[in-house]
């Protein structure tokens, strides 16, 4: 919050936000801007700021959108530890930051145990060291707190990290209209709704997360860009139907 209200000065970080905005612009970099740290403006026009209970879903005006400033526009300096926005440039690293998390957790239990561990923040799971046998059962369905008779697949984890990016579970009303939180920064608002639900397996949960949301963002190209990144994928589309690519498993675990 002090980086998004420095109005254009430049800000000192810390250890922890560096590793995140090198994970952000990094996602940005390479979905080609699909993931762009600097749509935090566009949410919070959309009232992705406010407890959805406040918003008032009688509001008869029209949806608002904001232009998205673009990723190119984050002045960071990764060996002097700074960073710098111009005015009206806000950041949400909700895309990534989550995931961030995830893979330095697993990473830090590991190391403080000596064992095998599971990490998993409300849809990004990270791994790290030898898994239990037969690998890490997990349920991936739209929501990470779906109940186990909803709709889904149980798959298991040998290693690396599983993600998940949902339209169907941050979803609220704004100017009377439904909306939800994955923008699609070249529109502003929120992305077409090819698919309700992604979820990709990669080798850590920063990357994983990158491509379901990338995947949302990118809508119906999403199955063959993930089919040629060779990322074992599940895509939900809106009616239900299931599309797997990259040898993501048939059946269930």
């Amino acid at each position: 919050m002090k980086v998004n209200h420095a109005g254009g000065t430049i800000v000192h970080v810390g250890e922890l936000l560096l590793a995140a905005l090198v994970a952000a612009l990094r996602a940005a970099r390479l979905t080609d801007g699909d993931v762009d740290p600097t749509v935090g403006g566009a949410l919070e026009l959309l009232g992705y700021d406010t407890d959805f209970a406040s918003i008032r879903s009688d509001d008869p005006a029209p949806v608002t959108f904001m232009r998205v400033p673009g990723w190119k526009r984050v002045d960071l300096d990764v060996g002097a530890s700074t960073v710098r926005l111009p005015e009206g440039v806000t950041l949400d690293l909700g895309a990534t930051g989550k995931a961030v998390a995830a893979d330095r957790a697993a990473a830090a239990a590991f190391a403080a145990t000596g064992h095998g561990v599971l990490v998993s923040l409300g849809g990004d799971i990270a791994t790290a060291g030898p898994p239990p046998p037969g690998g890490w059962t997990v349920r991936v369905a739209d929501s990470h707190n779906a109940p186990d008779d909803a709709p889904g697949q149980t798959v298991a984890l040998d290693g690396g990290a599983l993600a998940t990016s949902s339209t169907t579970v941050r979803r609220w009303r704004s100017g009377g209209d439904e909306v939800h939180h994955v923008i699609d920064p070249r529109t502003g608002g929120p992305a077409l709704e090819a698919w309700r639900t992604v979820s990709v397996a990669a080798a850590t949960c920063v990357d994983a997360n990158t491509a379901s949301t990338a995947a949302i963002v990118r809508g119906d190209r999403a199955a063959s860009w993930l089919e040629q990144m060779g990322l074992p994928a599940r895509l939900v589309r809106p009616d239900g139907t299931v599309v797997r690519v990259g040898g993501w498993p048939e059946r269930d675990a």
